[in-house]
């Protein structure tokens, strides 16, 4: 069977009856969920809920109950949903693996079974063979901002595209924290259209303080502005001193990349592209959308030479060091003290 996407399955359990056998993996645990239910909402009537969804923990299962709960006839209903999470922790060749592995060679007709594997590990081909896998990856920044767009009008708000853009901005791609963000918002009675003025005092930012601006700083070589950001950045709702490094390694490595594709030949006027391709592929966390930061660090590695960069991602895995090991009342020391090394030329540091 194919390998569908969010997107995918959800166009797919609208248009027909959803398949016997689902098998979720990826690294978005919180798009699994969101799968979850897609499926439970096409297979099962509100009311037939109660008695016909059955969510257990497939390592707690030993062989005989595996068997019975998939083998449970509906009640009052035309099929059920059986949901096994943590199924990459079943052990091989156990017996109630092998009470798995038999069922989906012959899939009860009247049972939807959704097998979930916790975190991002590869899927495992004993069970995508015997179902629809589904691949839920971490999203690419435009579609970030297109999921907090959806989401939110699941909890009655209507975004403004620039609040969306300051709430992806400054919280970042992490689809957990995006939500409860949300959830604040919806709490606080920010019903109906939500500006970027209530995203900004929900996470407390303002235009031109988020953690993109501080990285934009560095990389555009404005160290003293960079280091007046540390502070209000730091300040912002769930923001540290690792994040903020997090960000910045990732920015220098982007640059690196692309200094490294000049120096190698590639003309100037196909190395945004260029980068664009390595992004698409790498599928990187924390940036902003890739053709844009692709341009970005086109333009930047022409203003950095490689050992300059060399130099500042070596002082920046310091840093990150240093943050771990300390205490967060240090972040904001430690991240300016990064920031302000960055714009002594080596030599001199020496």
């Amino acid at each position: 069977m194919g390998v569908l996407s969010a997107d995918a399955l959800a166009r797919s359990v609208r248009k027909a009856p959803p398949d016997p056998v689902y098998y979720l993996y990826g690294d978005e645990d919180l798009l699994k969920d969101e799968a979850v239910r897609a499926v439970c909402d096409a297979a099962l009537a509100p009311e037939a809920r109660d008695f016909n969804l059955d969510v257990r923990a497939a390592p707690e299962l030993d062989a005989e109950a595996l068997h019975t709960l998939l083998n449970t006839p509906p009640m009052l209903a035309e099929r059920r949903v059986v949901v096994l999470r943590e199924v990459q922790a079943m052990r091989k060749k156990s017996p109630a693996r092998e009470a798995l592995l038999a069922y989906l060679a012959n899939p009860s007709p009247t049972t939807v079974l959704v097998l979930v594997q916790a975190g991002g590990d590869p899927p495992e081909a004993d069970l995508a063979r015997g179902a629809t896998a589904v691949e839920l990856a971490r999203l690419p920044p435009d579609r970030v901002a297109r999921w907090a767009t959806r989401r939110a009008k699941e909890a009655g708000l209507e975004l403004e595209p620039e609040a969306t853009a300051l709430l992806v901005a400054t919280v970042g791609d992490d689809l957990g924290v995006l939500a409860r963000e949300l959830e604040k918002l919806a709490g606080l009675g920010a019903g109906g259209r939500v500006t970027r003025e209530q995203v900004a005092a929900l996470v407390g930012v303002r235009h031109g303080e988020t953690v993109h601006d501080l990285v934009d700083a560095v990389l555009d070589r404005e160290f003293a502005r960079a280091a007046r950001l540390v502070e209000p950045v730091l300040e912002q709702a769930g923001m540290t001193g690792v994040r903020i490094v997090t960000a910045l390694g990732t920015a220098l490595l982007g640059t690196a990349l692309a200094r490294a594709e000049l120096e190698a030949g590639t003309p100037r006027g196909r190395l945004p592209d260029v980068v664009f391709r390595h992004l698409v592929g790498a599928r990187p966390s924390g940036l902003r959308a890739w053709r844009e930061e692709a341009a970005r660090f086109a333009r930047r590695a022409e203003r950095w030479t490689a050992a300059e960069l060399s130099r500042a991602l070596r002082l920046a895995l310091e840093a990150d060091g240093a943050l771990k090991r300390g205490g967060v009342s240090r972040d904001h020391g430690i991240v300016t003290q990064l920031v302000l090394g960055l714009a002594v030329p080596e030599r001199e540091a020496a």
